[in-house]
């Protein structure tokens, strides 16, 4: 099963361009996807709380369980990729991410309802690190940043319109329909991927990692991809700990519940432009240079928006939202660039399931901070530790080769 069609020795420079679209097609789709199921849960949260009378501890449970099925088995479905290929695991990552909301709308408790999540939880673990490494196999230096910010975009597309859709079909199916309808969806999506997904050869990245490396100059140090993870890590837990803290800080300055809602779209509306432009920045001036504007920006927006008045502080939430989703798009774009192509697979889920598991955690350890220093104080350690990525990139900058364009 494992892939060994080499579509970058096309014979022609048409296939080789038709291999770069289908790859950027399948990842940017894929992503869409599944980051469009994992958002979906929250539509349905109210409505399996009428349904099966749960408390919110429990609602949090089925969110907490497809999440941490999601973050968990992303090394391992890199490891079966390396044996298997790509194509067949993310194949079958989507048709089981489907899956788990078809039994979803077969579920008559609660326990089957938490199966199935971690059903559709196992199955998109598989997107984030294959996606990633097939833009990174199909593109090369600053055109794979560019690549992976528009994946990166994509998703953000999908946490849009899967929940619209969920919301509107509501209006009129029941909710079982509506699950199993959008689960079938992941069946469909699972044939076209396995179909439409081209198949590169280790040996041809390898050839291009070797005529990039040859270009880029000295060998990458050991340290350089423990060093990004760590920048992804520290970003990933800002951004999720000024989204925990954002609406409390809003509220105090007397916004209402439905100007926290709006105020929340700016900021994710700013968040998914932000990771497609900020890529082609660093394409331009380089990852270090971009994760000092966006890092700083954040810092200083955080700061900023503390003792602002309301009116003046909802302009400010977009360019934080830049800011604030924009590094993220750089990091993940540089991964390839210090990492040998053999273990790129491995790379991109022990990064995607690091900076995952920081945002799943830092909530709670913000707001453990919050409690006992108070919201403003606890803001003020986020915009300062957001800084701490600043000297960390300096060390990364030999590695972090800056290429025309």
């Amino acid at each position: 099963m494992s892939a060994t069609v080499d579509e970058t020795h096309a014979p022609n420079p048409d296939s080789a361009k038709n291999a770069e679209r289908r790859a950027l097609s399948v990842a940017c789709g894929a992503h869409a996807l599944h980051d469009g199921y994992t958002d979906l849960i929250y539509v349905l949260l109210p409505v399996w709380q009428n349904e099966f009378g749960l408390g919110f501890a429990a609602l949090g449970l089925m969110k907490t369980v497809f999440s941490g099925a999601l973050a968990g088995f992303q090394i391992p479905a890199g490891f079966l990729a390396e044996r298997f290929g790509s194509a067949a695991i993310l194949t079958l990552g989507t048709a089981l991410a489907g899956l788990g909301y078809v039994l979803a709308g077969f579920s008559n408790g609660v326990a089957f309802l938490v199966a199935a999540l971690f059903v559709g939880g196992l199955g998109a673990s598989t997107q984030h690190p294959l996606a990633s490494s097939l833009i990174a196999h199909a593109f090369a230096g600053p055109r794979s940043l560019k690549a992976l910010g528009t994946y990166n975009f994509a998703g953000d597309i999908g946490k849009m319109t899967l929940p619209a859709a969920a919301a509107l079909l509501l209006v009129v199916l029941p909710w079982r329909h509506t699950v199993m309808l959008l689960g079938i969806l992941g069946g469909v999506a699972a044939l076209t991927i396995f179909f439409a997904m081209p198949r590169f050869r280790d040996t041809t990245d390898t050839l291009r990692k070797s005529d990039d490396a040859a270009s880029a100059g000295a060998p990458v140090p050991g340290y350089a991809f423990p060093l990004l993870l760590s920048v992804g890590v520290i970003d990933s837990a800002t951004r999720m700990a000024f989204l925990t803290f954002l609406p409390f800080v809003l509220t105090s300055k007397g916004a209402s519940l439905q100007t926290v809602g709006l105020a929340l779209t700016l900021v994710f509306a700013g968040g998914a432009a932000g990771k497609l432009v900020c890529a082609f920045i660093g394409a331009r001036i380089g990852t270090v240079a971009t994760v000092w504007l966006t890092e700083v920006v954040t810092a200083f927006g955080i700061l900023a928006l503390l003792p602002l008045p309301l009116e003046v502080a909802l302009p400010l939430l977009p360019v934080i939202g830049v800011a604030l989703n924009g590094t993220s798009s750089v990091l993940y774009g540089s991964v390839p660039d210090i990492v040998e192509p053999s273990w790129r697979q491995r790379a991109f889920s022990i990064f995607y399931t690091g900076t995952i598991g920081a945002g799943a955690v830092s909530p709670a350890l913000y707001g453990l901070l919050g409690d006992a220093v108070g919201i403003p104080a606890a803001l003020f350690v986020v915009a300062m530790v957001v800084l701490v990525t600043l000297p960390i990139t300096l060390v990364l900058r030999p590695a972090l080769v800056v290429r025309p364009s």
